[in-house]
């Protein structure tokens, strides 16, 4: 597998995995499966250790995507229980035997049930680097976030599953689903990071906390 290091967020299925990288980390993307699913690779660079962000599918490429960048895969969280976002797990698993990481209330639909089961504030630990774990109730019960922060900027990368994405936050099944969700990202995300933070949503392309700001009042008034 060839790793593309010219970073743009913007990938098909047919692209290469892109990797991005910075003081003590890197940050690969690939987009598997018919509903372009992003899972992500984050490696300590110090260590080795790594971390995969959803087996959403395709699972012989992402082992390929772990044999290629992850010196040592130390486990994978998955962000929801929606199965697009872990039709690979239980075949990665297998072929890896590296422990798995999810909330509580999404653990029951999983094919693989957690090794660990975290929620608000728990940091998951990769080699030097700590991601924090945030819960964003509304698109599923369980929904998780990850932030991640550049120890010599500052600058924070979030990996944000199906709760926020370039225009607006995840879907949810009805108005109290998408009141809970809005009022988590608004407070949890959009009150604390600052404009600079990089958006890794569960499709698509990236995005940042002040390119989507200016739009909270519109989400909030249209109701998704």
């Amino acid at each position: 597998m060839t790793i593309d290091d010219n970073y743009t967020g913007e990938l098909t299925v047919d692209s290469d995995p892109q990797r991005r990288s910075f003081a003590g980390a890197s940050i690969t993307k690939i987009s598997v499966g018919p509903m372009d699913n992003n899972s992500y690779l984050v490696v300590c660079s110090e260590t080795g250790e790594s971390l995969l962000i959803d087996a959403a599918n395709d699972a012989d490429r992402l082992v390929s995507l772990v044999s290629t960048a992850a010196p040592t895969l130390t486990s994978i969280v998955t962000t929801h229980q929606h199965p697009d976002h872990w039709l690979a797990l239980a075949e990665v698993v297998g072929k890896t035997g590296v422990p798995t990481i999810a909330h509580a209330l999404d653990a029951g639909p999983l094919p693989v049930a957690p090794d660990r089961t975290v929620t608000d504030g728990d940091l998951v630990e990769v080699g030097r680097l700590s991601l924090e774990v945030i819960h964003l109730a509304g698109h599923t019960p369980g929904s998780i976030a990850l932030a991640l922060t550049d120890p010599a900027t500052g600058q924070v990368h979030l990996f944000t599953g199906d709760s926020l994405f370039p225009g607006g936050v995840g879907k949810t099944a009805d108005a109290e689903k998408f009141a809970s969700l809005y009022r988590d990202v608004t407070t949890k995300l959009f009150e604390r990071f600052p404009d600079d933070t990089v958006v890794y949503p569960g499709h698509g392309k990236d995005t940042t906390i002040g390119t989507e700001r200016p739009f909270l009042a519109e989400w909030q008034e249209r109701g998704w």
